[in-house]
């Protein structure tokens, strides 16, 4: 039977400007040396995916994280006889500054680099499928996109043991009301952090400090809980379970199911039944 040709399937985010996807499965090509000006997540999904960087041959089985820096030189190859299928994540690093810079509790950590290159790591693997899968569906909002990006930038800062949960920022909260504002009257709208924490007079990195700190939930549990306020009202008056979905940003009708079910302990279909 023939070899499979390799493939190579590119998706570029719809919600975060630079980031990209890349889909490949590997038969018959090995990559040179190279460098990517971004950082680049990606997970072996099939097959075993073997490397040289930092002055060390990697081998990827399935399930495992591979971290490269920006600017950190690799090559890569299937490492056996059978088809290397990987998913691989490019973000460009001012989507991830402010992430990093939070997690650390320390804005001149924006510019983090990992340590570690190979790694074993359920969180920060679902994290990177989570948002490669909504970039290649075209699905969520873009502060559900922004919302997986964190996820990566916080594990990796937990596992380099710099990770801060809190610290003791100042709290100005009429800020922070303006930014709650900002989000109930723009619950229609494809919410950003930037655009939130701009409506707030606050820097992305302090927006997130702040946010967390003194409401315990970050800005994206916010606004899905806001969302689905703002859905329960609509269906209280007659408006269908799936073009509130819709109007609401939420990814499609089993997602916004899943969230709304979350919340108030029955689907929108069921709750809608009680109450109109």
């Amino acid at each position: 039977m023939a070899k499979q040709s390799s493939r190579f399937d590119y998706y570029k985010s719809q919600q975060i400007p630079g980031v990209t996807v890349l889909q490949a499965a590997l038969s018959d090509f090995s990559y040179d040396r190279h460098a990517h000006e971004e950082y680049a997540f990606g997970v072996t999904l099939s097959g075993r995916q073997d490397f040289f960087s930092g002055g060390e041959f990697h081998r990827s089985p399935p399930g495992n994280v591979i971290q490269f820096n920006p600017d950190q030189v690799h090559d890569g190859h299937p490492g056996d006889d059978t088809t290397l299928g990987y998913v691989m994540i490019y973000v460009p690093t001012a989507q991830l500054e402010a992430s990093f810079a939070d997690a650390a509790g320390c804005e001149s950590a924006a510019r983090f680099h990992g340590s570690e290159t190979l790694l074993d790591d359920p969180g920060l693997r679902h994290a990177i499928l989570d948002l490669a899968q909504l970039t290649v569906h075209r699905q969520g909002t873009r502060i559900d996109q922004e919302h997986a990006l964190h996820r990566m930038a916080t594990r990796l800062v937990q596992r380099a043991g710099k990770f801060q949960p809190g610290g003791r920022v100042s709290r100005p909260d009429a800020l922070l009301l303006r930014a709650k504002e900002y989000i109930l009257a723009h619950l229609e709208a494809n919410l950003s952090l930037d655009e939130v924490s701009q409506a707030a007079h606050l820097s992305k990195y302090h927006f997130l400090r702040l946010f967390r700190q003194q409401f315990g939930i970050t800005p994206h549990q916010y606004v899905l809980s806001c969302r689905a306020n703002a859905a329960r009202r609509a269906l209280e008056v007659g408006v269908a379970p799936s073009e509130a979905a819709f109007r609401y940003g939420f990814t499609d009708l089993s997602h916004f199911n899943r969230r709304f079910k979350r919340i108030y302990g029955k689907t929108p279909y069921q709750y809608q039944r009680s109450v109109v």
